[in-house]
Order: structure tokens, then C-alpha cells, then sequence
């Protein structure tokens, strides 16, 4: 087992006493001479020493780290609002601590416990589910650790929250296709227990009724959130060989993977099918066709998420906001 040094190891090395190192590498450094605190500092790093940022944080009532937990890396978004919401705590002295949920709610659960138990001064949280830990978010938040939900949100949560105008985007989207003259637009949504997935489905729906195109259950596939699975799916459609013109995904992956499957079978994009996705990002340029998507504003949902939670750190939940934000419909090759 790893020894770590100690404040007192260094006393002993220097036989000095205790409290001169601790105020020399506290840096209350008023009362220690410049060649004792010379040879604190050099005999320090030579023996190895960190500060332990556990017992000066309980003491702060204050860490400095800030929890992302995410539901998955399958999609370039996740990584991406990464990147960026840890470019914007830096600037502020946070430390970032991320952990990966893999779909699972109960392993969220534990992530959320981690966190707390590492006392991280805030939670960004992208549900993996909309509904099965609403009860542990409460009590976080209630036990004083504030939790700022983006893209992925919940209901029922005392909580801000920041995510795409999802409805009126794949709204807009399906409605440029039909303005395009594509008529049986299939539909490749996400799962039950994404908020998300609803309210894309709405859109859908929505968008054929204004054109008075009738909704039918058969045209909305299997939920798809990876290349795999949207390529599943995909297959399995076109195994019953049901016509059809367009394709509308939930994500981005999922419709890469339902390209591929409609590629296999011969068929041309957008010639004979056309694709397009909500949740676009750079991936969706570097693959050809380039994908029609509904790009989503990462930067922009990164910052209001960061602004909401360092708010609340500072000064509690005296506003609670729930943020829409509009994405870009992108019109691409693949339509």
C-alpha cells in the first residue's frame, strides 16, 4: 500500500516543527523565514508530498468539483457538452468529475450517491430515465447539492433545466420533408423513458396531421439509439417491404446505422429514400451523403446549464428555470 506523506514527515526530515510546515505549505507564510520556508518547499516536492484536498475542502465546506453524469458515449453530443461545459468551470476553478450511467438507472443511482458522498459542490445530470429516480433527485437537492438537468430532462424535479425545444424542431424537420413532396415518412424514435423520445414522436405526428397526412402506428419503428441498433431496425423494416420515401431518427447514430441497412438493400439516397435526424453534430458532414439534421445548440445548452448550477451554488434555488432551446434544421445532401 502507497504511504503518503505527511505534514509531520516533513517536520521530522527538517526537524522543525509541525505547525511551521503546515502554515509554509498553507501559505500563511508571514511568520516563516524565506530560507526555512525554501527548505519546506524544496523538501516537500523531493519527498513527494500533496496536500490532502479532502480534509481542506471539509474544513472550506467547499470542493470545487462539479459531477456530469451522462447516460451513455454512443452519441458525439455527450463528449461534446463535455468539452465544453469543462472549458467553462475551469474558468471558474472547478474541477470536472464525469460518470457514465450505460442506460442503466440503477447505476445511476449509484453515480448520484458517488457524488454526493465525494461532496461535489453540483450535479449536471442527463437522465437515463425520466421517471425511476425523480425521488433521490429530491432528496440531493433537499441535502443541499444542486442538480441542473440538460437535454435529457425530468418531471416532478424541484430542479432547472435546459434541452432542445425537441417538439417544435422535429416539427420543423418532418415539415420540411413534406414540403419537399415526401409523403410516407417513416419514424425511428428513442426509447419509452426518454423524455426526449415523446416529444420528438409529437412533433412527428403533429407535422403530418397539419398536411392531413394520417398517422400510422406501423411507420414508427422500434426505438434506436446506435448505429447498431438503428441498422436493426432498419433491416427488420425493410424485410416486410412496406413503401415508403423518408426516414426520421431520433439521434443521429441510430439513423447512420438505418443508412447502412438501406445502402445494403441497393437502394439510393436521397434518390430513393431520404434520411434526416434530430441531434446533429459534426458527424453528420462525414459521411456521404451529408445528413439533413436538426443540429443541436451544445455550446449555447453547455453554457445556460453551467450558469444555472453556478448560480445555485452561490446563492441556492431562489430561481428555478427551465430553458428551451431552438436547434438549426440543416438541409443536406441526404434529402
Amino acid at each position: 500500500m502507497a504511504k503518503y506523506v505527511t505534514i509531520m514527515d516533513i517536520a521530522r526530515e527538517l526537524g522543525i516543527s509541525k505547525s511551521t510546515v503546515s502554515r509554509a505549505l498553507s501559505g500563511d507564510t508571514g511568520n516563516v523565514k524565506a530560507e526555512t520556508l525554501q527548505k519546506i518547499l524544496a523538501t516537500a516536492e523531493r519527498m513527494g508530498y500533496h496536500r490532502n484536498e479532502l480534509a481542506v475542502n471539509f474544513r472550506q465546506q467547499s470542493t470545487h468539483n462539479i459531477g456530469i453524469i451522462i447516460p451513455e458515449i454512443v452519441t458525439t453530443f455527450y463528449m461534446t457538452f463535455i468539452n465544453d461545459a469543462q472549458a467553462i468551470l475551469r474558468k471558474q476553478g472547478y474541477k470536472v468529475m464525469i460518470a457514465i450511467s450505460n442506460e442503466n438507472p440503477e447505476q445511476e443511482r449509484e453515480n448520484i450517491l458517488m457524488m454526493e458522498q465525494l461532496r461535489v459542490d453540483g450535479i449536471l445530470m442527463s437522465a437515463c430515465d425520466k421517471e425511476h429516480n425523480v425521488d433521490l433527485y429530491n432528496k440531493v437537492i433537499e441535502r443541499g447539492i444542486p442538480i441542473v438537468f440538460f437535454d435529457r430532462t425530468v418531471e416532478k424535479v424541484k430542479a432547472s433545466q435546459v434541452h432542445m425545444d425537441d417538439y417544435i424542431m422535429s416539427f420543423f424537420m418532418v415539415e420540411a420533408l413534406l414540403r419537399k413532396g415526401y409523403k410516407h415518412i417513416i419514424h425511428i424514435p428513442g426509447p419509452a423513458y426518454i423524455r426526449n423520445s415523446y416529444e420528438r414522436l409529437r412533433g412527428y405526428r403533429d407535422a403530418l396531421e397539419k398536411f392531413h397526412i394520417e398517422y400510422q402506428a406501423q411507420d414508427v419503428l422500434s426505438p434506436a439509439l446506435s448505429a447498431e441498433e438503428g441498422s436493426w431496425v432498419m433491416e427488420r423494416f425493410l424485410e416486410k417491404n412496406v413503401p415508403f420515401d423518408a426516414v426520421f431518427g431520433f439521434t443521429e447514430t441510430a439513423v447512420l446505422g438505418a443508412k447502412s441497412a438501406i445502402q445494403k438493400r441497393g437502394l439510393r439516397i436521397p434518390e430513393d429514400v431520404a434520411l434526416c435526424c434530430m441531434s446533429g453534430t459534426a458527424l453528420a458532414t462525414l459521411v456521404h451523403p451529408q445528413l439533413t439534421v436538426v443540429e443541436q445548440p451544445i455550446e449555447k445548452m453547455a453554457q445556460e446549464s453551467c450558469r444555472l448550477l453556478l448560480e445555485h451554488i452561490a446563492d441556492g434555488y431562489r430561481k428555478i428555470e427551465e430553458i428551451a432551446l431552438r436547434g438549426e434544421t440543416v438541409i443536406r445532401e441526404s434529402t
